[in-house]
Parts: structure tokens; sequence; C-alpha cells
């Protein structure tokens, strides 16, 4: 405690003043347990959340380093309330534990259910969510009985209570199916480190950014586990790249991989499934809820794991004897549903801060710059006088964006640059006026694939890309992305967009990234929620007048 970067606002908030010399160090140290809140250019807002206390303490993270961080940074003392705060959450966390039962994974088999105390079994004990979940509860041990077939929907009703269980039960050890790695396969530091931090619990999310090689984590993983796996993505793009790296980095053959998609349904020790195909109803039924449960997988991971449907939560209680891998560069959700993801899938097992990854050379460092443009006299007429739900769609197609994108596609003259946004008439008009490919939803797969390939290999210098190319594609010679517009204030957008950029380029030069935003509008508003995440880990935008582009 002193003259430091940090001051605690209130019980929960805590403002961190970007001038102090130790600002970038606190920032880091904060990304551990605190969620950025606000982040314009000076002082940055951070909260104190349940979920982000618990991801901590489900790291090993406990509460009293939590308070000698705050404490370090701080300029004044640490006041007792957000110190008892801080302890009253992350003690809840692993004050119920589920445990191994006596009779395997047998379908009437119990797993053992234990609090810290008889006090805490008989408050849960009050509510018929939890009564109802277990059978024999003894009071004196503070234990009680859960079937099988209630882990999943238990540690829901947790989550709901404010008590998130620590699952230590074993899981199925599922069909065996070896994975041989290749000696292709060289991992990273980093990579291994979140590999043998999800190992022990086998459950959790792993947080790398784009770039970072989170396909080689899953790959190592499965390796690890020796069981066949379900990998569940978003898009059959993404697809389509897991199987190759699959069958560069181990001893898969293509032909022993399967794919479940609309077209095709083979399911294979080893099988890609997207999302969407999960979530398929009919009559009120999930149509292929088989997949999950009749199969003998030993792991199940989620790819972009903020990505996966609400629909398909609702049936993941069903698969909480399975190991389960999350991989996503943020866990931001834009529903809401994060919690979701620490109960369905796991907690966060391991992060490492972008910056860090670019510091050490393993990502590119990139300058971000947003570009201010200004509407015409009859687009602010038109936008003052549309209803609020129509002023978004006004703003995003000011076409004197199209005039700055076209300066910076001939500032960049020679380099490899990917167009996004999100609105297709604006998308439709700069790759008209260009004379460049555009990839949209109804742009077919072996078409996209095509269009990617030839934008890595340098036979396509410009694609214009809808939103289909926020997440999963795999653009490793990209150094200029030029946004046009986006997806109102999502953070998980700007991070998916910039990590497009993140591969180390060949020439070493920094990649550029910038945002087009019409002045005067909803979108300066929207600029600065989506860019918050960024800013937590470590990233500053500039701010330019498109006027002044020259």
């Amino acid at each position: 405690m002193g003259n430091g970067p940090l001051v605690i606002a209130s019980t929960d908030t805590l403002l961190l003043d970007l001038s102090h010399g130790a600002a970038e160090l606190c920032r880091a140290e904060l990304a551990r347990f605190a969620e950025l809140e606000r982040s314009p250019e000076h002082v940055h807002t951070f909260k104190l959340t349940e979920l982000g206390l618990w991801n901590a303490s489900a790291a090993g993270l406990d509460a009293m380093a939590v308070i000698d961080i705050v404490d370090r940074y701080s300029a004044t003392p640490v006041p007792h309330a957000t110190a008892q705060m801080v302890l009253d959450i992350m003690d809840r966390y692993g004050q119920v534990v589920i445990e191994n039962g006596m009779n395997g994974h047998r379908a009437d088999s119990s797993l053992l259910l234990r609090t810290s105390t008889p006090e805490v079994l008989g408050d849960l004990l009050a509510d018929h969510r939890f009564a109802e979940l277990v059978c024999e509860p003894e009071m004196c041990s503070g234990t009680a009985q859960l079937p099988y077939k209630n882990r999943g929907p238990m540690k829901r009703v947790l989550m709901d209570l404010g008590m998130p269980a620590d699952d230590q039960a074993d899981f199925n050890p599922g069909d065996a199916h070896p994975v041989g790695l290749s000696d292709e396969l060289g991992m990273r530091r980093y990579q291994r480190q979140a590999v043998d931090s999800w190992v022990p619990s086998g459950t959790g999310v792993v947080v790398l950014p784009c770039g970072a090689g989170k396909t080689v984590v899953g790959i190592a993983a499965m390796a690890a586990v020796g069981a066949s796996t379900l990998i569940l993505v978003a898009s059959e793009t993404a697809m389509a790249q897991w199987e190759d790296e699959l069958v560069r980095f181990t001893n898969t053959e293509r032909c022993d991989i399967g794919r479940f998609t609309s077209r095709t349904k083979r399911v294979r020790p080893i099988t890609l499934a997207t999302y969407t195909m999960l979530g398929a109803r009919e009559g009120g039924e999930f149509r292929h809820i088989s997949l999950l449960t009749d199969n003998g997988w030993g792991l199940i991971i989620y790819d972009e794991v903020h990505l996966v449907p609400s629909s398909v939560f609702q049936i993941t209680t069903s698969i909480h004897s399975r190991r389960r891998l999350g991989l996503t560069a943020t866990l931001v959700r834009e529903d809401g549903k994060e919690r979701d993801v620490f109960t369905m899938v796991g907690p966060k097992r391991f992060d490492m801060p972008w910056r860090e990854l670019e510091t050490q050379g393993w990502l590119a460092s990139v300058h971000c710059r947003e570009i201010r443009v200004h509407p015409t006299e009859t687009e602010r007429l038109s936008y003052a006088c549309a209803s609020p739900r129509a002023r978004p769609s006004i703003a995003a197609l000011v076409q004197a964006k199209l005039d700055v994108a076209e300066v910076l596609v001939g500032h960049h003259r020679g380099e490899s640059i990917l167009i996004t946004g999100t609105y297709l008439e604006s998308l439709e008009s700069i790759a008209a006026r260009l004379g460049c490919p555009l990839v949209t939803g109804s742009t077919p797969n072996n078409k996209r694939l095509e269009l990617f390939s030839g934008l890595r290999d340098g036979e396509i210098p410009i694609l214009v890309v809808s939103k289909v190319g926020n997440n999963s594609i795999d653009l490793p010679e990209v150094s200029v992305a030029i946004q046009m517009s986006g997806t109102f204030g999502s953070r998980q957008e700007e991070a998916q967009r910039l990590g497009r950029l993140l591969r180390p380029k060949l020439d070493g030069k920094p990649a550029s990234f910038y945002t087009l935003v019409a002045q005067d509008t909803v979108e300066v508003d929207y600029a600065v929620r989506r860019q918050r995440f960024l800013a937590e880990q470590g990233y500053s935008y500039e701010i330019v007048d498109a006027d002044d582009l020259g």
C-alpha cells in the first residue's frame, strides 16, 4: 500500500490510473480476478464479481492473495468491507465438494456430496431444488448421496445458490483411443502449462488469444486422455481446420475422423460436430442428443466455448461424467451466460495475457486505430429522424467509410488485407469498389475455404468478410484488418476480429487494426464498449479524425 495506481472507489469497484508508472503491472494482476467494466482514456474501472473471484479460486488464487494484490497497488488501505467481500465470495467456492461414490460409473450409482459443515448442508436442504436432487443426507457428517444422473443439475443449482461446487469426482474413462503426437508438434511452454493446468481436474476452460495455438492445446489434451473424443465447433470451416491439424500433428488418418453434419453423419473415435447440429430440435426434442449420450466419449472439447448456444447448455447436464475442455480467446459472452460456461464446462484453468505472449514473440504486435468519419448533412438528418432501432444501420452505412477504407487499402498496398463488417450493403459496396471477393453466410463452404486459402497464399491480396469470419479462421499472413462496422457493443467480436492479426509476421512488422466509426452517432458509444476487453489485455486505441488521414 502506498502511492499506487489503484483507487478503491467502493466495496467492489477499483479505479486504475493509467498515467501511473505501475499501471501496466497492476492491470495484468487485476485481470486474474477482476472484470474491466469501463475503459476511457485515462482511468479504467474494474469490478470485483462473484464469477471472476470464483474463477480465480478454481485457478488456485486464494482470497488473501487477491487482497494482497489490491493492497500492494492501492493508494489507500484496503477497506474492511472490500476485504470481507472478497473473503466471503471466495470462501464459498469449495464449501460443497462432489466426490467419488462406491459404485463406480454404473447408471444406478451415487456420488458423495460433502459440505464444509453440517450447517451448510442444512441451509442447502432448505431449498427444494437442492433437496430433490440428493438422498440419504447425514447432518452429523454434512454429507449426502448424489445420484450420478444428478451431477450436472446439482452443479447448476449450487451455482444459482451462490455455492459453486468443487467437482472432484472421477470421470467415465470412455472408450480407449490412444492419440500419438507427431514430431512436427513442437509445443510452446505456455501450451504445456495450459494442458498441465487442465489435466488434474479433467474439466475447465483454457483462455488463449487467437493465433496462440488453442487447437494444439486441445490435441495435446486428447493425447493425455487417450480416449475417444467429440469436438464441438462453431462452423464447418472450423471443422475443416481441426481435421487438418489432427492429421498434421497426430498419427490419425483423415479417414478415421468422423464428421457429424447435415450432410454427413459419420461417427468415429474422433468426431467433429457443430453446435448448430447438436442444438437442432424436432417436436421440442433435441434431435441428435444421442451423439452425446450413446457413444463412449472420454473427452468432449468445446471449441470457441464463448459461442456455445444456450440450447446446447440445456443438454450438457447429461454429460457431466465425461471430461470436458473449453477453448476460447475470451470468456466474454454477450448473452451474459458466463456462469453456464463455469457450470457446464468448468471454471477457468489457464489464462495467458495477450500482451505477455506478444512480449515473448509468440504474437504479433498490433497498432489499433479508431478512425472517426463524418456523415454528410443528408445522412445526419436521416439519422436524427430515424427510430433508435434504425440508427445503428444508418451509422454503419455512412458513405465516407468507403472513401476511408479505400485510402487505407492504398496506404497498405502490397500487404494482406482483411475487411470485415456486419451490414452486407456496405461490404458489397466496398468489395465492388475494390474489385475483391466477398465471403458471406451464403457463400458455399468449399468456396469459403478456397478464398481463405487464396488470401493465405498471397493469391488474393484483399478479402471482404461478413460476420462468418469472426471465428475459427486461420489467416496467419493477414497484416491489416479494417472494420467497416460491428455488432453493437460486442466485446467478443472485437477480440475475435483483432485475433485475425495476431500470428507473428515473417517481416516482424506490427499489424494494423482499423475501426471505422461514424462521428456523433451511437457507433461512438458502441466502440467504447467493444474495446473494453482488449483494453483489459493492455491494448490502446489511437483515435484519428478521417480528415487527418491525408
